[in-house]
């Protein structure tokens, strides 16, 4: 806010396009949000390494490394620490934690990591919320400014420990709902997330938006009838010509009539 309406931020440009692209988002009811990269982020820039973890899987060290070997790697933890997603616990989300870290260190003898130091890793990443959550400077003044006016939900990737730093934060105090992966034991865009987001705002899809960081996402979301916005407040994704985009969560407040 308090800047100069720009469409080719708002929206990916297009000359042929520039009517459709420009017209407000209209009678929308219902805002859906995701969590990272959209109201948080990561302080160290990474979701699993923070600067906690970073003293025993060295960055320095790791980049040393060929890049076919730590992409393999790296993928291979990855796709171990997203099956069976479904979690009830905090004691459920330390052991595929743990388990990752393991994977990793064993995968790479060189960095030297223990088992001791792995469960201090860990613990920083349940338990560290500073550490490893951090809200956008505009985060809370835009929730403020959407709450009472449409009804809020929250649909993310995630984990048991994010609720804590929720209730820390004071987000979970704006929002009227909250589909969390780790509750569906599925990811975006598997469509179970909008579905359950939908039935728990109680709203038409087409009354409603979804702000999201990854334009798969937001395909899954215009699938079920929802309107996509782009958000590249951590520049990832390019800008999308059939979506509205914006780059920090205040820019939503231009595209809402």
């Amino acid at each position: 806010m308090g800047e100069k309406f720009d469409k080719r931020r708002v929206c990916g440009y297009n000359e042929a396009k520039e009517a459709d692209c420009m017209d407000k988002l209209k009678n929308i009811k219902g805002v859906f949000l995701d969590l990272g990269g959209t109201l948080l982020f990561p302080p160290s820039g990474s979701w699993t390494f923070s600067d906690f973890a970073r003293k025993y899987f060295s960055e320095e060290k790791m980049n040393a490394i060929p890049k076919e070997r730590l992409d393999k790697i790296l993928w291979d933890a990855n796709a171990e620490l997203e099956k069976n997603h479904l979690l009830h616990s905090f004691e459920e989300e330390y052991q595929k934690f743990f388990a990752y870290y393991t994977q990793i260190a064993v995968a790479l003898p060189e960095l030297g990591v223990t088992e001791e130091q792995i469960h201090k890793v860990v613990k920083d990443k349940l338990y560290n919320k500073p550490g490893n959550y951090r809200l956008f400077d505009d985060t809370i003044d835009t929730l403020k400014a959407l709450r009472g006016t449409y009804k809020l939900g929250i649909i993310s990737d995630t984990w048991p420990s994010i609720v804590p730093a929720l209730e820390e934060s004071g987000i979970l105090d704006y929002m009227d709902c909250v589909t969390y992966s780790f509750e569906q034991g599925v990811f975006k865009p598997h469509p179970k997330m909008y579905q359950d987001a939908l039935s728990k705002m109680g709203l038409p899809p087409e009354q409603t938006v979804f702000v999201d960081d990854l334009p798969k996402n937001l395909e899954g979301a215009r699938a079920h009838g929802i309107h996509p916005v782009l958000i590249r407040a951590i520049p990832a994704s390019e800008p999308r010509e059939d979506m509205h985009n914006i780059d920090k969560i205040s820019g939503l407040l231009e595209i809402l009539e």
